[in-house]
């Protein structure tokens, strides 16, 4: 009930996890920046399938021991994206996109050339799991896969060469993690409290309804109950059922107003500093977020310990960091020829006049004392 993001996901399924991670790792509408004001937007629509023209036998990249990408095959490496992530046709034409989809593309192909047999063969089983799992996703929507493979102009065979290329890449960065490595990474971030848990039992009064957002109540009529509440409360009355009876938060109130060991990041802010910093079995104040009001009992906080599965988690995090770090400083390098169009260079920005030698700071009202 309090995510500080939405929790909502496109896909439901468990493999659009590691097509976010996988597909996805280089961020590449970040690469891209925002449209340019005034610029036609385009329709992320299945049928803007070709990213430029061009004979498909075309090479239009080069990269160090004999490699090569033709336009036949960065299409359909940039189409396969655009099938999972339909908005990314607004950029198929851009030249930051395609240079950005260039680079993720050649670095898959060289690192995943580099798994090795017990990589490949872990990998190709999560393959075949996922690729089920997209075919039947896509075999219920509109047209069924098919029609999805046609709007997009790809096959089958290029999701999963591309599935089979990010999973090779990512197990076999994932080798090379050490256990240490993975223990100063959570000592790291245990230190900057990325895995502080808490459990925290609360009674929420909406302003709105949570499922049609509409008016329940005002602020000081929220406030007026919330009081109501903790008045219950320090009178000895039972926090589950006042929950149970009072609260507006779905997720909780059938369960005590309860939430166990629960991620404390993962709550909007001032519930997650209430969450930090109350006294332990003490029923607060009223705290106020976006949500409402909160009645609150902080009944234990801790640090999630180094299980196994925390340990994939960082595994995964520390590889996706090395996929990023290899891409950025390596890529360069491997490069022999690059035929796409190249982003035009951004004209530098016109001096200011506090940065112009010709402005001394004494003719600046700012930097005048007298302007303090």
């Amino acid at each position: 009930m309090l995510p500080n993001h939405t929790s909502k996901r496109l896909f439901s399924k468990k493999w659009i996890l590691s097509m976010v991670a996988l597909l996805l790792a280089f961020s590449v509408l970040s690469a891209c920046g925002s449209k340019k004001e005034g610029a036609a937007t385009a329709s992320p629509s299945p049928s803007a399938a070709a990213t430029a023209t061009g004979n498909p036998a075309d090479v239009i990249a080069t990269y160090k021991e004999g490699g090569k990408i033709t336009r036949a095959e960065f299409d359909s490496f940039i189409n396969v994206n655009k099938m999972f992530s339909p908005q990314l046709a607004q950029f198929m034409t851009d030249p930051a996109f395609q240079q950005d989809m260039l680079k993720q593309m050649v670095t898959f192909r060289v690192l995943s050339a580099k798994a090795d047999d017990k990589v490949k063969a872990d990998a190709d089983k999560q393959v075949t799991e996922q690729m089920k799992a997209i075919t039947d996703y896509f075999g219920k929507q509109e047209g069924g896969m098919d029609k999805q493979l046609k709007d997009n102009g790809i096959e089958l065979k290029d999701i999963e060469s591309l599935m089979k290329m990010s999973f090779y890449t990512m197990g076999s960065m994932e080798s090379k993690i050490t256990d240490k490595a993975v223990q100063d990474s959570y000592n790291e971030q245990a230190a900057a409290h990325a895995f502080d848990i808490a459990t925290v039992s609360h009674i929420l009064i909406s302003l709105k309804d949570a499922a049609t957002q509409k008016d329940l109540r005002t602020k000081d009529e929220a406030l007026a109950r919330a009081k109501e509440v903790k008045g219950k409360l320090d009178k000895g009355g039972d926090f589950a059922a006042l929950a149970k009876e009072y609260s507006d938060d779905p997720g909780s109130k059938d369960a005590g107003g309860t939430y166990k060991d629960a991620d404390i990041n993962q709550w909007v802010p001032e519930f997650k500093e209430a969450a930090s910093t109350l006294p332990l079995n003490k029923i607060s104040d009223p705290v106020e977020s976006s949500f409402g009001y909160h009645v609150m009992k902080v009944e234990s906080r801790s640090t999630k310990q180094l299980d196994d599965t925390l340990k994939t988690q960082i595994k995964s995090q520390l590889a996706e960091k090395s996929l990023s770090e290899f891409a950025e400083k390596e890529y360069p390098n491997l490069i022999e020829t690059n035929n796409l169009p190249k982003p035009e260079a951004s004209p530098a920005p016109a001096a200011s006049p506090a940065a112009s030698p010709a402005a001394s700071p004494a003719a600046s009202p700012a930097a005048s004392p007298a302007a303090k």
